[in-house]
């Protein structure tokens, strides 16, 4: 591999953009893929999900043998899927330690996810939360919980208890502002009881290529000249405005006691950054968010075509505030509910994690119950 080869994620890197990968297989694990990438591809994190493990686990033998030992421990799906889950994650986080060592913790994560059925349930959540933190037992992880209503809570009290959170499936830059109270309310409450908060790190996955997808989708039932130009404008925009919220929290009385204690920043992290639409840039939603003290955790399709084509050209997102409040505006008037929107993908979203938790479920039952 060439520097020639690396340009666009070293430039990514060098603006204040950290590439972590949107996925975790034992596969990568046992091949030295993830290291390659951490080596080759300028990678300092991973992110997982529900739907990710539901394909690793079930389109792989190399589970297999795991499946077996536990099945003759009689181990039902539920508890064989977190061994098999926080086991993965547990050796990610091992290969990724020297990149947590070398930034302080701020990089060199591993996310993993709360069960998504207890979405709705803030003291399930908050208990699992506690669990899985336990169970992988190791510094980088972070453990995902989704920005519902009910969600809000629980960061705050997983923050509060010393645990490093990755936010998950945030959509509206209000919901963005909520979980950035949640997390600063949680760093308060562990400095009230006389705890450290140097350790704890946080980001704020705001989701993209969904927003377009259900926004264009209604563009284009409008059908006029003039929403249909807007096609392709709102995810970034969306995105863009939130980091703006976020430049405002950081720079408040707030935020600037709390980072006197020893508090790192919350940074927005763009996740669902693969285009859906083939008519559109595979790239646009990684050119076209970038700023400091940001992540985007990319699918290696996404991750391989930045490194191929992609244009990293600066900060594109804080010179571009009055557009992105322009194309917000003109969506609204042409007659799109952004409200709305938002809360429709909040509700897929936690249902399609939700569906793939179950057929993980399922996938492994059949397994557990051959391997008897």
């Amino acid at each position: 591999m060439t520097d020639t080869d690396n340009a666009p994620l070293a430039r990514l890197s060098e603006a204040g953009v950290a590439v972590w990968l949107d996925d975790l297989s034992r596969d990568r694990l046992t091949t030295g893929n993830l290291k390659q990438l951490i080596d080759e591809r300028h990678v300092v994190g991973v992110t997982t999900n529900p739907s990710i493990f539901q394909a690793a686990i079930s389109k792989s033998s190399l589970y297999d043998d795991d499946l077996r030992q536990q099945a003759r421990q009689a181990a039902d799906a539920d508890a064989a899927v977190r061994r098999l889950t926080t086991d993965d994650v547990r050796a990610a986080a091992d290969v990724l330690a020297p990149v947590a060592r070398r930034t302080g913790g701020q990089d060199g994560r591993v996310s993993i996810e709360v069960d998504p059925r207890l979405a709705h349930d803030t003291d399930a959540t908050t208990a699992q939360a506690r669990e899985l933190w336990a169970t992988v037992d190791r510094p980088n992880v972070f453990i995902k919980i989704p920005a519902t209503k009910a969600g809000l809570p629980a960061i705050t009290a997983t923050i509060a208890a010393g645990i490093s959170v990755n936010v998950t499936l945030i959509f509206s830059i209000e919901r963005h502002r909520e979980v950035m109270d949640a997390y600063q309310a949680g760093l308060e409450q562990r400095l009230e009881a006389g705890e450290s908060i140097e350790n704890i790190a946080s980001v704020a996955s705001f989701f993209v290529s969904r927003v377009d997808a259900e926004i264009d989708k209604r563009l284009e039932t409008i059908g006029t000249d003039d929403a249909l130009a807007l096609r392709g404008k709102a995810a970034v925009a969306n995105a863009r405005l939130a980091y703006a919220a976020y430049e405002e929290v950081i720079a408040a009385e707030r935020w600037k006691r709390l980072e006197a204690a020893g508090a790192k920043r919350q940074r927005p992290l763009w996740a669902s950054t693969s285009t859906k639409n083939p008519e559109y840039s595979d790239t646009m939603y990684v050119d076209q968010l970038v700023a400091p003290d940001t992540v985007n955790t990319m699918p290696e399709s996404t991750l391989e075509a930045t490194a191929d084509h992609g244009r990293i050209t600066g900060d594109t997102i804080r010179p571009n505030y009055d557009d992105a409040r322009q194309v917000l505006a003109a969506i609204d008037a042409a007659g799109v509910d952004l409200t709305d929107v938002t809360q429709v993908l909040e509700d897929e979203g936690v249902e399609k994690f939700a569906d793939s938790w179950n057929d993980l479920l399922q996938s492994v039952t059949a397994k557990l119950e051959a391997a008897k």
